[in-house]
Parts: C-alpha cells; structure tokens; sequence
C-alpha cells in the first residue's frame, strides 16, 4: 500500500481472502444444518427409549397438524379415510411422539369402524386408560403412558379375541415394517413376528 492507495494486487488478494472467508462459512453452515437433520431423522426415525420426551414446541414443528391435533389436543379423524385402518402390511405401529412400539399387525383385525382396530397393545403397562364423558358419551380413552399421546379408545367387543377392541387413530402413529425394524432400533420385537411365523 503506497500513499494511502491500495494496489490492484493487494485488492485482488483481499478479494481472495474474503471469497475463502465466505467460502468457509458457508460450508461450516452447510455442515451444521446437515448434521442436524441428520440428528432429527434419526429422532424421528429410529427408537431409543432412553431419549427424551420432545417438547412440545418441538412437536409443533415435527409433527403434521393433523397429528399434533390427535395426540396433543385430543382431535380426530374421519373414519374410513386415514392413513392405515385397511393397512395389511406386517409391522408394528409406534407412538409418532416417541417411536414407542405399542400395538402389531398380528393383533390389527377389521372391526368395520373405519379406524385401525387391534385386540391387545404389545403390553398394557405402555398405556394409561382415563374416562371420557365428551360429546354426551362416557367411553375409555387410550394413551400413550409415557408419551401421554391421545390415541384413540378401548371398548369391550366380543367378538375379539381378548373380548377388548383398541380403535385408534391413525395420526397417532408411525408404522414400521418388518423387513426394517431392526435396523430402526425395533430388534427385540422381531421375535414376535418370528413366534407368529412358527405357529401351526
């Protein structure tokens, strides 16, 4: 730099270090928010049970509005028209909140209500039961104990096998397919598919 001036060589090596300083800045932003979505997919995705319960601001910005509705603030959905009352894969159905595994395809049956329907949850202990008088009805809500997701309600039916019927919503759950559970965390469930497979 001469009198105050700055040489066109010295503004071309400015330019090159403030280019490398963007540059740079850049590809650490670019890498923090990979590394983060990269965290929630596996949030999200896969089950740890020792993971934290998701706040609910989170949920918000995780969740579908339909689902948060479900499972925050007790909505519903329509009958007939959701996303797995005539699912026939084989799996398990999850707590969208927690990735809790809570009910089989193995006890899923057709009750003709329009909801996926179930005889038994993989074990009572992950459910809360509560009284519901809304809507001029006293019936039994179902949730999720640890999650305390809505998930839909318990009736006596005798024509299921465990004379109880679980119908619940479909927004309040994920479903994993067999072929991918233990890869996403679900390798001690896989058993039960494995029993079901060698029964006569």
């Amino acid at each position: 730099m001469y009198g105050g001036r700055i040489t066109s060589e010295e503004k071309s090596m400015i330019s090159t270090y403030a280019g490398v300083g963007i540059a740079v800045v850049l590809i650490a932003g670019g890498l923090y928010f990979f590394f983060l979505s990269q965290k929630e997919k596996k949030e999200t995705t896969t089950f740890d049970p020792n993971r934290p319960i998701p706040t609910d601001t989170v949920l918000k910005q995780r969740l579908k509005a339909e689902e948060y509705s479900v499972v925050r603030e007790g909505g519903s959905q329509r009958a007939f028209q959701n996303q797995f009352w005539n699912n026939e894969k084989t799996g398990i159905y999850v707590d969208v909140i927690t990735g809790e595994p809570l009910f089989t395809s193995i006890d899923k049956f057709d009750a003709g209500v329009g909801f996926p329907t179930f005889a038994k949850p993989i074990s009572k202990d992950l459910l809360a039961e509560s009284l519901d008088t809304s809507h001029d009805m006293q019936r039994t809500e179902v949730h999720a104990k640890r999650s305390n997701a809505h998930l839909g309600y318990v009736f006596a039916d005798p024509k299921s096998p465990t004379g109880q019927r679980y119908v619940v919503y479909s927004a309040a759950f994920h479903f994993v397919p067999v072929e991918e559970m233990k890869d996403r965390g679900y390798k001690a469930y896989v058993s039960l598919f494995d029993k079901k497979v060698a029964t006569p």
